[in-house]
């Protein structure tokens, strides 16, 4: 029988590499569980395969295996600490060894162990001081660190200048819950730390800080079952191993895996019937081509690498305020994936792509200036490839940041420790930021190679303003119709300004005149009192003087406010154009702008952080890369620039080995859903050696023949037998290698939270293509949610689910179920985990019910007269299969059994609820007949072939590509 999604026997997807694939069937009684309800389900769950073996048993128990998150737990007297994983690991060095080091090993360290306890060192935690053992592992109430810290007690109160904050309280104490991991943890498989000074020799010696290798592809010995050299690598390796490969894929599921892997997209009923019809030897390969040459390529693809950017439409942590244009890298990511940017190239414009703008916009400038035959710069315009390099640093810029923290040299070095780590994980698969504090106590990466590094991002601006709330700074990106209407704008000022001053010259013109004629009229006036004055009177009289002084102007009084003396029509235009030149100057036409980067004023190195500690400061570091990775030529860090751009170039210079294999290898596992090392953002001492050591030099090498060309990685990988293979069990091969690790078979993957999404919605019909732009419905900085009282966040869209705004703390309910990316940090292997929660999203989301809506009119309005022929359509459109005839037979059961069931029900509650029909008291019910009738407000055919649609949406087949 085919299940509901939700099995409570697994916890996630390892159990389901070890089925085989066979082809489930959905009867009556399984379809009205998943619809009705989730208890028969609850309280029988059976294996979601039909006629799959049971997962092998434990050795102690019998019963399968199951995985869990939780920590191992602490026999009674045990005072040990697990053995950390890299999570773990994490958590340790990003939350709890900067807590010690800030509260406690001031006087439970090395020059101060007060009461006999430090707490610098693991082994001093678990061996205690004079009141007993500080830490016990899993265990708080053992722990005295967290009586102290809590206050439990009068006399053992620890900081004794005051009870730390509650938020460092629970850190401390999800760190013990953890089982206190720790890089000193002695626990089994676990290297211990290094104990003395880095040895850069030795530490080259380590397969990921090697030379790529030239391995020769290896014969094998089924030589005929090799297409390229990827089979060759993989074959050797099972040959070796005892194993044998499985048999391949048939054409129907090599085409669903291959579209869902390429588009995150259903393939169309019309695609596999002309798959499927198609005999020529290139017909597979002709498929991919057309796959990565559409749109939905880079749609999917992109978040992929969105997930290594930790990208995110809001800041998170404690302000969350809108990255109100994060879109516009996340469209170039789209953009840069479709156009088959060399991925070289990718790689340095995130990292300096402002610096190569910069070069670009120099030569257009000087272009400019010839043209024009002048020396000085004018506004233009920047091309859309020049936008794109500025968007690109984006990279650098999206991580979470706390922007109201009140140390500003704090959060100045916390942002950059930000982007060290990300750079680390990202591109060279090390974890930089364990640096911070102390010397990597695995890898060999010293304090001073962090701060080297910390230097080229400390020269880099990435803030416009540390004053609370902090802003981070944005590239202006001005296109052609930006800056016309800016022209435009500043025309529109000036042609008031003209009019002001104009209206203001006329006006004083007009004074001028008044007083000329009235200065004529009394010097006029003057002149007749003159002549009538006797000559033989001494002196003139008063008025006579008066006006003779007034018949010269330029000795009259002027007045201070010449427009006082305005008319009032004059003054009322006055005051209209000026206020209309004040408004003007307060709304200019918006510059757009894209989150970003741009090169500090001051270039300068960076002294060391004595304990991570910005305020104990050391020596200072040259900025550079890391010593165990330093060319042998050494890189020269130019004093007018950050150096960013050359250690760009640096990454992906054949002289580092690092990127190549990482990228292989993220490529590789975003195919095969593992990689062939499995932790793909730690190539480090803790991170897990490759499978296949010489298949990944190779590919890494591949890189430089193939010009850096993802669609043409896709195609080496695509093409290989490695990749066609079926993913039935072979018996044998399970007792050698029951996890897949040496690639026999293909494993049975769930789609990712955005593929189960947008699955549904091209199912259905009712996906929205539109490309690119915005959806968030706040402004840039705007706040956009938190936890109480703002929530200004909306998914109600059925465009694609790269395009929903990822809103830091509040993510998509679809997305944070089905193991989406935290987007806080580089994520490159999302995990699969099969949880409760999911199947009740499932049976009662919003999303599910309008896909099943939309998909039964989809079915009834294709096929508007036959049942059988809906049955078969619906089965095209959501498993990319024919329906078996036991399958056909039980769904239109079904549908006719819920028709009926709806039917009797609708016409009871009609008949229970007569509605007044007419003048009076007179009631009238309906005929039972008319029950049926959609124009009496139900449609039970309809309702039931929504019930089958949601019932195959939701089923294990839909949501898993074997």
């Amino acid at each position: 029988m085919f299940q509901p999604y939700f099995d409570s026997t697994r916890r996630n997807d390892s159990a389901w590499s070890l089925f085989p694939v066979a082809r489930p069937s959905v009867t009556f009684a399984a379809t009205t569980a998943i619809v009705i309800g989730l208890s028969v389900a609850l309280a029988h769950p059976q294996a979601g395969w039909a006629n799959d073996p049971p997962a092998p048993p434990t050795a102690e128990s019998g019963e399968p295996e199951v995985e869990t998150s939780e920590p191992a737990a602490i026999e009674p007297g045990e005072t040990v600490a697990s053995a950390p994983d890299e999570a773990g690991l994490r958590f340790f060095e990003t939350k709890i060894r900067p807590l010690l080091i800030d509260r406690c090993v001031g006087c439970h360290g090395e020059d101060d162990a007060e009461s006999d306890l430090r707490l610098d060192h693991l082994s001093d935690m678990l061996a205690g001081g004079v009141s007993g053992p500080a830490v016990v592992p899993g265990k708080l109430d053992e722990s005295l660190l967290i009586a102290a810290i809590g206050f439990q007690d009068e006399l053992l109160q620890m900081p004794p200048d005051g009870k730390l904050p509650d938020a460092e309280i629970e850190l401390l104490k999800e760190w013990i819950a953890r089982g206190a991991p720790h890089p000193e943890a002695d626990g089994s498989g676990v290297p211990a730390p290094r104990k003395s000074a880095i040895n850069l020799e030795e530490a080259k010696k380590f397969w990921s800080f090697r030379p790529l290798s030239s391995s020769p592809v290896p014969a094998v010995q089924d030589a005929a079952w090799v297409i390229n050299p990827i089979d060759a690598f993989v074959l050797s390796k099972l040959e070796s191993e005892g194993l044998t490969p499985s048999r391949p894929a048939d054409k129907r599921t090599l085409l669903r895996r291959v579209t869902y892997d390429l588009t995150g997209l259903p393939p169309t009923p019309e695609a596999i019937e002309a798959f499927l019809a198609d005999e020529s030897p290139d017909a597979y390969a002709r498929v991919i081509d057309h796959l990565l040459e559409s749109k939905e390529y880079g749609e999917h693809w992109g978040r992929h690498w969105l997930d290594i950017a930790r990208y995110a439409d809001s800041n998170g942590l404690d302000e969350n305020v809108a990255h109100g244009n994060a879109w516009r890298y996340r469209d170039y990511v789209i953009r840069s994936l479709n156009q088959d940017k060399p991925l070289d190239r990718f790689l340095v414009e995130q990292m300096a792509g402002d610096l190569l703008a910069n070069e670009e916009l120099a030569k257009l400038h000087a272009a400019d200036a010839e043209a024009a035959d002048t020396a000085e710069p004018t506004e233009r315009a920047i091309p859309t490839e020049i936008a794109d390099l500025r968007i690109a640093t984006g990279f650098l810029t999206l991580g979470p940041k706390v922007l109201a923290e009140a140390d500003k040299d704090k959060m100045r070095m916390d942002i950059i420790d930000e982007q060290i780590d990300t750079i680390g994980r990202a591109f060279l698969g090390l974890t930089l930021g364990c640096a911070r504090c102390h010397d990597h106590k695995f890898d060999p990466v010293s304090t001073a190679d962090y701060y080297a590094l910390a230097g080229i991002l400390g020269s880099t601006r990435t803030m416009e303003s540390l004053k609370t709330v902090a802003k981070w700074y944005e590239n202006p990106i001005p296109t052609e119709a930006d800056i016309a209407a800016r022209r435009d704008h500043q025309a529109q000022i000036a042609q008031r300004n003209e009019k002001i001053a104009s209206l203001i010259a006329a006006a004083k013109a007009d004074l001028a005149a008044k007083a000329a004629a009235e200065a004529a009229e009394a010097a006029e006036a003057a002149e007749k009192a003159a002549e009538n004055t006797n000559a033989d009177e001494p002196a003139a009289d008063e008025p006579a003087a008066e006006a003779v002084a007034a018949a010269k102007p330029d000795e009259a009084a002027k007045p201070e406010d010449p427009e006082a003396l305005f008319s009032a029509e004059t003054k009322a235009e006055l005051q209209r154009l000026r206020d209309e030149v004040k408004a003007l100057e307060k709304s200019p036409p918006p510059i757009p702008t894209a989150m970003g980067v741009t090169e500090e004023q001051e270039i300068a190195d960076v002294r060391i952080h004595v304990r991570g500690s910005h305020l104990t400061l050391g020596a200072t570091v040259p900025r550079n890369v890391p010593a165990v990775l330093a060319p042998a030529e050494p890189i020269v860090m130019p004093s007018g620039t950050s150096g960013r751009l050359e250690m760009a170039n640096w990454m992906v210079s054949p002289e580092n080995p690092l990127t190549p294999r990482v990228m292989a290898n993220r490529v590789w596992r975003w195919h095969f859903g593992r990689g062939l090392v499995s932790t793909t953002d730690n190539f480090g001492i803790l991170g897990d050696q490759p499978t296949h050591p010489e298949l990944l030099d190779w590919l890494a090498s591949q890189w430089t023949e193939l010009g850096w060309s993802l669609k043409s990685m896709h195609r080496l990988i695509l093409l290989s037998n490695t990749y066609q293979l079926g993913s039935e069990v072979v018996e044998a091969n399970l007792a050698i290698d029951p996890d897949n690790r040496f690639r026999w078979r293909s494993d049975v993957r769930r789609l990712q939270a955005e593929s189960i999404r947008d699955g549904m919605l091209a199912a259905s019909g009712l996906i929205d293509g539109t490309m690119g732009g915005s959806m968030l419905h706040v402004g840039n900085y705007e706040f956009i949610f938190n936890h109480t009282s703002k929530d200004d966040t909306s998914y109600d869209t059925y465009r694609r689910s790269i395009y929903l705004p990822v809103i830091r703390n509040n993510l998509y309910d679809g997305f944070s179920l089905f193991d989406y990316s935290t987007a806080d940090v580089v994520n490159g292997d999302r995990q699969t985990s099969t949880v409760a929660p999911q199947a009740l999203f499932l049976l009662n989301s919003g999303l599910v019910m309008d896909a099943a809506n939309a998909l039964a009119d989809r079915l009834l309005r294709d096929e508007p007269q036959d049942d059988a022929r809906r049955v078969v359509r619906l089965y095209q459109l959501t498993l990319a299969r024919y329906p078996e005839t036991e399958e056909a037979d039980a769904m239109l059961a079904f549908v006719e059994a819920f028709r009926r069931v709806a039917a009797e029900r609708a016409a009871a509650q009609v008949a229970a609820n007569p509605q007044p029909l007419g003048e009076g008291d007179a009631t009238q019910s309906p005929p039972a007949e008319d029950a049926a009738n959609p124009a009496a407000g139900t449609d039970p055919l309809r309702d039931a072939w929504v019930a089958a649609c949601q019932g195959l949406l939701v089923c294990n087949e839909f949501h898993y590509v074997p």
